[in-house]
């Protein structure tokens, strides 16, 4: 059994509401093992025999079907979310900004994003399946990546989160960044 970070796009946030606890009995009747949510935007730790591309699809697919929209979620092995987080390339905590990691599943919008202008004191770096980025406070909303990503082209492929957030996420399993 490997244990997965998965994460759901778009919950919570304009316009699809889900309860964590309703996501949680989803994914136990679609046969994943040791389920635990955290925080209320899409953050699900899991256990599965399954490659992390069947976990994606099933979920995808499970979500789909319970709460009727359109489900998009980025699956990671927690070794590897330890690995994206252990590489983050700029300082974690700058006073006054914002550091997250947007995860990628589609090679050519990795291109595309890495390959972005920064804004202002916007710092953007590419990583292995990720975009890393920091940005001021106040500023997220008119950063590059954020412009960019809130694109129908990147909704199926993408999903940003704090870094903060993927540490707690491997904070609940054990592992630290």
């Amino acid at each position: 059994m490997t244990r997965y970070a998965v994460f759901l796009r778009g919950v919570n946030v304009g316009g699809v509401n889900l309860k964590m606890a309703d996501v949680a009995a989803t994914f136990r009747e679609a046969g994943f093992d040791d389920v635990k949510t955290l925080l209320a935007s899409g953050n699900v730790v899991l256990s599965s025999a399954a490659k992390a591309a069947e976990v994606r699809t099933k979920a995808e697919a499970a979500l789909r079907e319970s709460f009727g929209y359109d489900a998009w979620v980025l699956v990671y092995p927690m070794d590897e979310l330890q690995s994206i987080s252990a590489d983050y390339p700029f300082e974690r905590e700058v006073d006054g900004h914002h550091s997250y990691v947007t995860f990628v599943s589609d090679p050519d919008v990795l291109d595309e994003l890495a390959a972005l202008d920064p804004v202002g004191d916007e710092l953007i770096s590419r990583g292995r399946g990720v975009l890393y980025w920091q940005v001021a406070r106040g500023d997220t909303l008119s950063s590059a990546i954020s412009k960019t990503m809130g694109k129908k082209r990147y909704k199926s492929s993408t999903t940003t989160r704090n870094l903060r957030t993927v540490e707690k996420v491997l904070a609940s399993v054990g592992s630290k960044p």
